[in-house]
């Protein structure tokens, strides 16, 4: 039987940590694991074959750093490397029954636009080229592994579909918090991964069992998807200049029988977790039934780091990104002002608004081009899911490729032209799919020929293996004033599929359409469609009617315990109608992330303060709020990156302004330590660091220890920072700090995904930073600001 047949019929076991494997057996901190496909094939093959013997079903091709952004420079061809990896594995399988080889993709290294330097789908290109390879080598399945961006797992798994047709494993790197690097919840990196159809999802690396346990539960309320288990021996500590993981094989087997046991359908290991440990943890668990797939009846869309779920009470969608009737943004829409675009966002969101309505249609700009540059300058200042909004066949398909998430996708009709075209579009991204009530006659005059254009659409969807708890229904409301019953006829199609167990989606403001005093009609009928069971309601949260009908529905019904979210708006309403975008100074500008009006406030403040003022006025403690922020996980990485990069335009124009150089200040070195190719937590505090007046000397990766000795003496700083995110270079990091301490008089703080604070005081650290934010407050700390 192949991978898929057996998924979710028996319980399934990968094997255990190559890296830590390969290390045991001669692996030198900073060599790459990939060079022993050829330097060392018969040790690769002993390691597949010792995790294999003892009964692991699925072994990791030796690929997890063969990326070719990963291996540029370093000698080894992609091509070469990955077929030789997955020749070793199969050889090791040996021709077995039930023994298959993934090929294992790793994370790039690199962080992706608009917060990194590496195009979406210049990601894409690369993961692309390494399935091409292992798919034609003789892979059975794609592991994308060690994951913690949703934007990187979309392009590994877009990737992997467009370029074989294996089944698609993927498994995250979550913090004890059950949040990615990024800022994902578990839940919306879940709903996103089964969005775009992958076959399993789980965890791997970063955590133990322990800690993967207390995540377990929330991935499976969000997936019906079989789930995957590959957690470490428990948190790495230093000993005798190696890493050690304290969890032993008998510890290890106890607690994954136990996890195995709540709905796991293939269990195994990550770093530290030898054959023993996965010998122990088969004989535990081998007899348990596995969880394969669950009915979840959950809808929801999801941003890069957050959920929405449909059917538990109405939902706001902000409905002003629209260009329909409004000049201004027509304007905006035409010159690409984005900012503009992005501060509607804002101002929707401030007043209450969940998703948002996102439609760049009008005439004279390519709306396709458009859209792909507005969904993701949005998602860059806000984690509000977005509704794509266009009837552009072009347009849908960019913006929904560019989506970081599971998106809401507004529409489809029961048209042959709109089905064909739609259909197989929401089914590859992944989209809540909006069905629109209307076919080639157009809008029925009846609720029951609506309901049947409903039915039609549905019933097309699931043709396609789109689930119909991924319809949203519109039911399209008429004005009243060419109909009497426009606004009963709505319901009725409401309330049907409401019991049918179909959530729902209104324009609610056509109610009104050619009506003076329309607010008092939208407020009124938005009431009864709320009543009638309305899952969201499209409509303008700036509109006082329309939000104190929501939020006094909210509490009739309800939905509201304690009236907490009534008091609350009502305490927050002055305070939010004092507010407009027009309005905004440089520290919202820098908190909202928002360049252009970070520069435009900037200007403005240089006419009345001096530089210095302005900087130390609003420029620090802006960036001081959002960097707290981050530390008590309120906010995430990409509020924090575009927060420094309003910052740096704002500094930009004070420094044009006054004739100011390049930063002066103290000099901070960073380095990816020598072996390690990973260079994300280091670029993060690179920025926040200039941001604060330092200046970065920026080492880059795989940096020797005498490269990292040479700068510090020649520049004489007081800070290094040291990163490493492979287990297999932490032995490199030890070697520089001790270097570093024995020639010269700097502190040494250390980051990355495999460090602790004990480790990190082992290997002879002044400080561990778990998060740039704490890299950069010891920095300020060490120079007196």
């Amino acid at each position: 039987m192949n991978f898929k047949e057996l998924l979710g019929k028996q319980m399934l076991f990968f094997d255990g940590a190559t890296g830590t494997q390969l290390q045991a057996r001669g692996l030198q901190p900073g060599e790459l694991p990939e060079s022993w496909n050829f330097t060392h094939p018969d040790i690769v093959e002993d390691v597949h074959r010792s995790y294999l013997d003892v009964g692991s079903n699925i072994v990791k091709s030796n690929t997890f750093g063969a990326n070719p952004l990963k291996l540029a420079g370093s000698g080894l061809d992609c091509k070469e490397t990955i077929e030789a990896a997955v020749a070793i594995a199969k050889k090791a399988c040996g021709g077995r029954e039930n023994k298959f080889v993934a090929l294992n993709l790793g994370p790039t290294g690199k962080l992706l636009a608009p917060y990194g330097d590496l195009p979406f789908e210049k990601a894409v290109e690369a993961y692309g080229e390494m399935v091409r390879y292992g798919a034609a080598a003789g892979a059975d399945l794609i592991l994308i592994e060690t994951m913690s961006d949703t934007y990187e797992i979309k392009a590994a798994v877009l990737a992997s579909k467009e370029n074989c047709d294996l089944p698609i494993c993927v498994t995250m790197t979550f913090d004890e918090d059950g949040k990615l690097l990024t800022g994902a919840t578990v839940e919306a990196a879940a709903l996103m991964c089964e969005g775009l159809g992958v076959d399993a999802i789980g965890f791997n690396c970063g955590l133990g069992p322990v800690q993967v346990g207390k995540l377990f539960p929330q991935m499976l309320a969000a997936t019906s998807l079989p789930l995957i288990i590959n957690p470490n021996a428990g948190l790495p500590v230093q000993r005798d200049g190696k890493t050690c993981f304290d969890v032993g094989p008998e510890e290890y087997a106890e607690l994954m029988y136990e996890l195995a046991g709540k709905g796991a359908s293939i269990v195994g290991g990550c770093c530290g977790t030898t054959p023993e440990h996965i010998a122990q943890m088969i004989a535990k668990c081998k007899t348990l039934q596995p969880g394969g797939t669950r009915d979840c009846r959950l809808t929801a869309v999801s941003s890069y780091g957050k959920a929405v779920h449909l059917g538990e009470g109405p939902i706001i969608i902000g409905e002003r990104i629209n260009p329909t009737g409004k000049k201004r943004l027509k304007e905006a829409l035409v010159n690409s002002d984005l900012d503009y675009v992005c501060r509607l966002g804002l101002e929707q969101i401030g007043v209450g608004a969940q998703i948002l309505d996102v439609n760049v249609g009008t005439p004279g700009i390519d709306e396709a081009a458009m859209a792909a540059k507005a969904v993701p300058a949005l998602q860059a200042i806000t984690d509000t899911p977005l509704q794509i909004d266009t009837s552009n066949y072009e347009a849908m398909e960019k913006a929904l490729r560019l989506y970081n998430g599971k998106p809401m996708l507004n529409s489809v009709n029961g048209k042959e032209d709109s089905l064909q075209h739609v259909l197989p579009l929401a089914k590859k991204y992944g989209a809540v799919l909006v069905a629109l009530c209307l076919d080639d006659n157009g809008i029925p005059a009846t609720a029951a020929g609506r309901i049947a254009v409903a039915e039609k659409i549905i019933a097309s969807a699931a043709e396609y293996g789109i689930e119909s708890r991924n319809i949203v229904v519109d039911p399209l409301a008429l004005t009243i004033s060419t109909g009497a019953d426009n606004a009963a006829i709505a319901c009725e199609v409401i309330r049907t599929m409401k019991a049918r167990g179909i959530n729902t989606v209104m324009g609610v403001s056509n109610i009104s359409f050619g009506l003076p005093g329309r607010d008092a009609v939208n407020s009124t009928f938005f009431s009864m469609a709320m009543a009638a069971g309305l899952s969201c309601g499209i409509i303008n949260p700036q509109s006082k009617p329309m939000m104190d009908a929501y939020y006094g529905y909210r509490a009739l019904a309800g939905y509201d315990e304690g009236c907490k979210e009534y008091v609350q708006h009502y305490a927050d309403a002055p305070k939010a109608a004092a507010t407009t975008v027009s309005e905004m100074g440089l520290y919202d500008a820098i908190v909202k992330g928002l360049q252009g009006p970070a520069r435009q406030a900037a200007a403005k403040a240089l006419e009345s303060e001096k530089p210095l003022d302005i900087i130390n006025k609003y420029m620090i403690p802006a960036l001081d709020f959002v960097g707290h922020g981050f530390e008590k996980k309120t906010l995430f990485l990409p509020q924090l990156l575009m927060s420094a990069d309003a910052a740096k335009a704002a500094f930009e124009v004070i420094r044009e302004a006054v004739g100011v150089g390049e930063t002066q200040g103290e000099t901070v070195i960073i380095a990816t330590v020598h072996g390690d190719i990973h260079d994300i937590g280091k670029n993060i505090v690179k920025v926040l660091l200039e941001n604060y007046g330092y200046r970065v000397l920026d080492l880059g990766k795989d940096v020797p220890v005498e490269a990292v000795v040479e700068a510090a003496k020649k520049t004489d700083a007081k800070v290094v920072g040291l990163s490493a995110l492979m287990t297999t270079t932490v032995g490199a990091m030890e070697e520089t700090i001790a270097a570093l301490h024995n020639e010269c008089d700097c502190q040494v703080v250390v980051g990355g995904a495999v460090l602790t604070q004990e480790y990190a005081d082992t290997i002879g650290a002044e400080h561990y930073a778990p998060n740039a934010v704490s890299a950069v407050n010891y920095v300020n700390e060490i120079m007196g600001k």
